[in-house]
């Protein structure tokens, strides 16, 4: 059979390069001094694109915008959303190729890494050079985490892992996209992959409004029962009570009758 011309083979692989380098920038010196560092460390116009967004006359946008903008234009296979402060030391282009590649035997399902989040059990994974510490190194990485510090954050683009809506700011993004991955399936890891963050981060007011603002946003998620119907059934998803345990019981039936 002869497909027309103009289709394209959705099979094949997309070209483009293996790396996006996205970062919000308010100071041209610090990020030229990122660029410069990753260039340095085998991040070239071969293998990545840096793209920014450019914030140095007011705070045209917020990280949760600036990052759905970054994922709707950027071409890498990976997306690394990053701080204009990092800076490479000595893991570099090829040794983090490896370090991904490893992440995906392990683990098909993954949607996100860093260097540096917390597990279920509430136990730190840090894998940082910053103010808090030189060469720091807590868990047996790869660590499986339910949230990631936002310094450097890698989006694996064909996992389609997004942002909420309604949410907007400079904090707790990576939780946010951390949860949004784990209601697809999917999960976020910490990495061995050694970098320098020049700044120790900072809780002021507006990271507890920002924290404020999150968990609203996912109370109203998480506690209020969906009742959906569909062309062919209806469903009871979340919460709890009555119906909904008749709903399962019921479901739990049919299943029963079909084996």
């Amino acid at each position: 059979m002869n497909f027309p011309e103009q289709a394209v083979d959705a099979g094949e692989p997309a070209g483009g390069p293996l790396f996006s380098i996205c970062t919000l920038v308010t100071n041209h010196a610090d990020y030229s001094g990122m660029v410069e560092s990753f260039v340095s460390h085998g991040f070239t116009p071969e293998n990545s694109q840096f793209l920014y967004l450019d914030n140095t006359v007011n705070n045209v946008w917020d990280a949760f915008n600036g990052i759905r903008r970054f994922l709707e234009v950027a071409t890498g296979k990976y997306i690394v959303v990053c701080h204009q402060d990092i800076r490479l030391l000595s893991d570099d282009y090829s040794l983090l190729v490896k370090k991904l590649a490893a992440l995906e035997a392990n683990d098909p399902n993954w949607a996100l890494a860093g260097n540096a989040g917390t597990t279920q059990d509430g136990f730190l994974a840090i894998r940082i050079s910053d103010p808090h510490g030189e060469d720091q190194r807590r868990g047996s990485f790869p660590v499986r985490v339910e949230s990631l510090d936002e310094n450097f954050i890698i989006i694996r683009r064909n996992a389609m892992a997004s942002l909420s809506a309604g949410l907007n700011g400079f904090h707790l993004y990576g939780t946010d996209i951390c949860l949004q991955a784990r209601c697809a399936g999917r999960t976020a890891w910490v990495i061995d992959f050694h970098l320098r963050h020049l700044s120790a981060g900072r809780l002021d007011i507006g990271f507890y409004q920002a924290q404020q603002n999150l968990e609203l946003h996912y109370d109203k998620i998480l506690k209020t029962p969906w009742n959906i119907r569909t062309t062919c059934t209806k469903l009871i998803l979340g919460g709890g009570g009555i119906r909904r345990w008749l709903a399962r019981r019921r479901l739990n039936g049919r299943l029963l009758k079909g084996k």
